[in-house]
């Protein structure tokens, strides 16, 4: 299960969209409509988060991965080292 952020779809210009959040599966339609109200909503996409860290000074990069030098993941400059 999830959680899903949706918000109101609003009907007037300069009326403000309601967010709330919806526990449902990863295969369950999107809602269209407010459970409580019935107003129309919208899913909205936001990004995940991640855990990043520095990489070491001995971490190497094999030849064979999809990214390209100077990528953000291989910028040393990304990652300054102490």
């Amino acid at each position: 299960m999830a959680t899903y952020v949706y918000e109101t779809i609003p009907r007037q210009d300069g009326e403000t969209p309601r967010r709330f959040e919806v526990v449902q599966g990863m295969k369950d339609a999107p809602l269209t409509r407010h459970p409580d109200t019935g107003e129309p909503v919208r899913r909205v996409i936001s990004g995940g988060y991640g855990i990043m860290s520095k990489p070491s000074a001995s971490a190497t990069v094999p030849a064979t991965t999809g990214c390209a030098p100077g990528c953000a993941c291989h910028n040393p400059a990304r990652f300054p080292q102490p």
